[in-house]
C-alpha cells in the first residue's frame, strides 16, 4: 500500500472511530488528514527509536508492549494536531489496536 493510500485509509478510520468512541474526537476532516500525516511521520522516524529502546519490555511481554508503543504514537499525534485527540492513554491504545486491525485487514502486501 502506498503512503498516500495509507494516509487516506487512516483518515477514514479516524473519522469513523470519532463517531463510535466516546474518548476519541476529531472536530474536522482536515484535522483527521493532518493527524494521519503526522502519525505516518511519527511512525517513520520516532517509532523505530522507541521500539529499539523498549525491546526488553517487548520481549518480556511477548510483543504486547508494542500496543503501548502504538498508543504512544496516537497520543503524540493528538499532542501535535489541534482538533484531534484522546481523553486517556487507554483510549489511545484502543484506537491504535483498531487502527492496526483495520490496516492489516485492508493491506494485502
Amino acid at each position: 500500500m502506498k503512503w498516500w493510500q495509507r494516509v487516506l485509509l487512516n483518515t477514514v478510520i479516524f473519522l469513523v472511530l470519532a463517531n463510535f468512541l466516546n474518548g476519541f474526537y476529531v472536530y474536522e476532516w482536515q484535522s483527521a488528514v493532518l493527524a494521519a500525516v503526522i502519525l505516518s511521520v511519527l511512525n517513520a522516524f520516532v517509532k523505530p527509536i522507541i521500539t529499539i529502546f523498549s525491546l526488553p519490555f517487548t520481549l518480556v511481554t511477548l510483543g504486547l508492549f508494542y500496543f503501548v508503543i502504538n498508543g504512544l504514537m496516537i497520543w503524540l499525534t493528538s499532542y501535535f494536531v489541534t482538533g484531534f485527540g484522546v481523553r486517556s492513554f487507554g483510549q489511545a491504545i484502543l484506537v491504535s489496536i483498531i487502527l492496526s486491525l483495520v490496516n492489516s485487514l485492508v493491506t494485502t502486501e
